[in-house]
């Protein structure tokens, strides 16, 4: 995936198209001050919900034990 450089005339006249485009497609823009890249237009990542995050290994953890039961008496030492 090839990087797409722009001006900030192109962007300021285009910047509803080039969000709209690094939304869609996730390629990034950089924007360039007479000819110098002064910045980098990225899709912003959304966090992952903690099932999403751990999809790959459902099933292969398992707890052995009361889940249910008090854990106070290893706090008493304390």
């Amino acid at each position: 995936m090839t990087t797409v450089t722009v001006s900030k005339r192109a962007l300021k006249a285009r910047l509803l198209e080039y969000c709209r485009q690094v939304e869609q497609t996730g390629e990034e823009r950089i924007v360039t001050s007479d000819g110098i890249p002064v910045l980098k237009v990225v899709p912003f990542a959304q966090q992952r919900s903690v099932d999403d995050a751990f999809s790959d290994r459902r099933g292969a953890l398992t707890w052995t034990g009361d889940i249910d039961a008090p854990t106070a008496e290893e706090w008493l030492d304390a």
